[in-house]
């Protein structure tokens, strides 16, 4: 065993031999260990991107029973992205603080029972989609899934180009819920697709440079190979000024009105000069605040093109 190798077994030793002290077998415990297991606020920002890709590609046409089982299906894909990954990383996770003491590194859960369990939800997902409501988005929430397990989360350790992979994945809930309506992958899916992208990138440095060093103590690679903050924050403000006229092409392609492109603009100009500070101070404070004005920026926006979208139907 190598010296980096022994060092992170040492490191895992320490962060996680105390956690496993903790035997809290009441179903309290046992129903919020799942719930860390399932992430439930991420599947909640996850469905509403795909319900908001759902309105926009029904045109008006709402079908509930196919709305229902997209949502149940890609939920139960969420979970399964969630489990798979924590079984992957539960000895990374156990050499940070912040994820110590999840289910599976504290030893509250046995890995098998977690890995079958993403694994049961993630087949459940690409059945439910196909059976009930497309091929196009049962393939697609498959790509999603494979993409985030077996490519993404490998290539932390490696690269921070891995991020890119996430960020694919990461981009496609709204496709999801447009080709449930019935729509096809026209340059409106693109600008869904593309917004989510080119969105994740300042809001991911932002957070990994708050917990960098906890990612660097684990080995994951988070963050680009120059590690400056200013450098990070420069990329991070390319990243929100492209961000911009990308947020506007859901008006051009007439998904939305001004009302929509008076809010897209705005929030973009927040977003960039949220990253512009990040670029200039390089503190924790700018990364924290990049982080609160990417939290604001997509539910605002995206609300946005669901209000707007049907105020033009009516």
């Amino acid at each position: 065993m190598n010296s980096l190798a022994t060092d992170r077994a040492a490191r895992l030793d320490t962060i996680a031999a105390p956690a496993l002290d903790y035997h809290d077998s009441s179903l309290a415990a046992r129903l919020d260990d799942l719930r860390q297991i399932v992430k439930p606020r991420i599947s909640v920002m996850v469905l509403f991107t795909v319900a908001i890709g759902y309105g926009l590609g029904c045109a008006g046409d709402w079908r509930p029973a196919v709305f229902f089982h997209a949502l149940l299906g890609i939920a139960a894909a969420a979970t399964a992205s969630s489990a798979i990954n924590q079984y992957l990383e539960r000895f990374s996770d156990a050499l940070m603080p912040r994820t110590a003491l999840r289910p599976l590194p504290a030893g509250r859960l046995a890995p098998g029972a977690v890995l079958l369990f993403g694994l049961v939800c993630g087949a459940a997902a690409i059945i439910e989609l196909a059976v009930c409501v497309n091929t196009l988005t049962a393939v697609l929430t498959l790509v999603s899934l494979v993409a985030y397990v077996a490519l993404y989360t490998p290539l932390k350790p490696l690269t921070s180009f891995g991020t890119v992979v996430g960020a694919v994945s990461g981009a496609l809930p709204p496709v999801l819920g447009w080709t449930a309506a019935g729509g096809t992958l026209d340059a409106s899916a693109a600008a869904l697709f593309g917004i989510l992208f080119l969105w994740q990138f300042p809001h991911f440095w932002a957070i990994a440079w708050l917990y960098r060093r906890q990612y660097a103590a684990a080995g994951l690679k988070m963050l680009p190979s120059v590690r400056s903050p200013h450098t990070v924050g420069v990329l991070a403000t390319g990243y929100a000024i492209a961000l911009i006229p990308l947020g506007l092409l859901p008006r051009q392609l007439g998904l939305a009105g001004d009302v929509y492109a008076g809010a897209a603009l705005l929030l973009g100009l927040l977003y960039a000069a949220a990253s512009l500070v990040f670029a200039i101070r390089g503190t924790d404070l700018s990364a924290r605040r990049l982080l609160w004005a990417s939290l604001l920026y997509l539910p605002g926006v995206f609300g946005a093109l669901a209000f707007d979208h049907w105020r033009l139907l009516q």
